[in-house]
């Protein structure tokens, strides 16, 4: 994806190296800039083991906090030496918050779940005990599992949201992300890791479709310090269209050398338009579903899909 993606274009945490490409300094290795980061959800890549994956030539994964802390459970991957042991996996591992994924779910299903400025509750269907994630506790947990990058827990929305719903969502996600990294701060000084040997801490940039809470958002993140940065929100509109526009503003709302991730885009097509506006980082699961459905991609002239089942 990544190479189809450069032929079509043209602490700092973010190297350049002598051979003039960028690179992301991370504790299992460097990630060369731009990357796509296949979505192990819980810890794999479905239908992939990590031999695969580096024969492929992948060189880091993202993983789900949310789904991490039900299966296997939390409890699993520290027994098991963290995700890096549990996967067999010696390179890159990028976790997110968790955030996304309950939203998501609360979304289809008020019922089962709630968000207040605590943090968000779910419970799973036919499940007695409830799921609380808070700022400190996602963030513990990423800590826990051995994440080379951490994101810090933030209110989810869709770009067709209410205006007042994006903004208590900026409101919150900073809220959250201030908690965030006070909470990363003491647990790295409490786990003595020295600047060299702790991980990143990212945050993400809510806003919706509205430029002016994109702006609020990443001036006051900006203002707390993090290393690098993601786009929040769902990135396509409710036709299915990436919101190329948002995205490249929000892009251009952060200093250039904080790297920033592009996240759950993965279509090619939308893949090409973000690197075009910036981005350096990707994920999705979406690659690897439609491989596993016969679908492969190709970059020419423009990225192109081809069925192998029709």
């Amino acid at each position: 994806l990544m190479a189809g993606a450069q032929a079509l274009s043209g602490k700092n945490v973010m190297d350049p190296g002598c051979d003039g490409n960028r690179y992301l300094d991370l504790l299992h290795g460097q990630l060369l800039l731009p990357v796509f980061l296949p979505d192990a959800t819980r810890g794999v890549v479905r239908s992939l083991d990590s031999a695969d994956l580096r024969g492929c030539g992948v060189d880091g994964v993202m993983m789900n906090t949310f789904h991490l802390m039900q299966r296997p459970g939390s409890t699993t991957v520290h027994a098991l030496g963290g995700l890096h042991r549990m996967a067999g996996w010696d390179r890159p591992i990028v976790t997110d918050s968790g955030g996304f994924q309950i939203y998501s779910l609360i979304h289809e299903n008020p019922r089962n779940g709630s968000i207040s400025n605590k943090g968000l509750v779910y419970r799973p269907q036919g499940a007695r005990a409830r799921i609380n994630l808070s700022p400190e506790k996602s963030i513990q947990l990423q800590l826990r599992y051995g994440a080379d990058v951490v994101y810090c827990l933030d209110d989810c929305t869709h770009v067709d949201s209410p205006f007042e719903s994006q903004q208590e969502s900026v409101r919150r996600t900073v809220e959250w992300s201030r908690r965030g990294k006070l909470e990363f701060d003491r647990s790295v000084e409490q786990m003595g890791l020295s600047d060299e040997k702790r991980p990143l801490l990212f945050a993400v940039i809510q806003g919706g479709g509205s430029r002016a809470l994109r702006k609020w958002c990443a001036d006051a993140l900006l203002e707390i310090g993090f290393d690098g940065f993601g786009y929040g929100g769902w990135p396509l509109d409710g036709d299915g269209n990436l919101l190329i526009d948002v995205i490249a503003y929000t892009y251009e709302l952060v200093p250039s050398r904080f790297p920033m991730h592009a996240l759950g885009v993965g279509h090619p097509a939308n893949l090409v338009e973000s690197f075009r506006a910036g981005y350096t980082l990707f994920d999705s699961a979406l690659p690897t579903r439609d491989a596993r459905r016969g679908r492969l991609y190709g970059f020419r002239e423009e990225p192109s899909v081809l069925n192998l089942r029709d």
